[in-house]
């Protein structure tokens, strides 16, 4: 019995999806139906942020949070 091939999807395939599919692109493979994130994390996730960008500010930091997802290449930069 043949085992099933699975494509190795690059970035351009990716970048190429409907802005409505969420997916992440891992090891050359599209992992779609991403769960929304709950209203707890949401919760978890604004006070971080505001707690976070507070103590940049407060120390003069150059830094910026982000706390919306945004596509990122981990391969290329080595970092997010």
């Amino acid at each position: 019995m043949a085992l099933a091939q699975t494509k190795h999807c690059t970035e351009d395939d990716y970048y190429n999806l409907p802005e409505d599919v969420r997916a992440e692109l891992v090891d050359g493979q599209l992992i779609y139906n991403q769960a929304v994130p709950s209203t707890i994390h949401q919760m978890i996730l604004s006070e971080l942020h505001t707690v976070i960008n507070n103590y940049i500010k407060s120390t003069g930091g150059s830094c910026r949070v982000f706390p919306l997802p945004s596509p990122s290449n981990y391969a290329q930069t080595g970092k997010p």
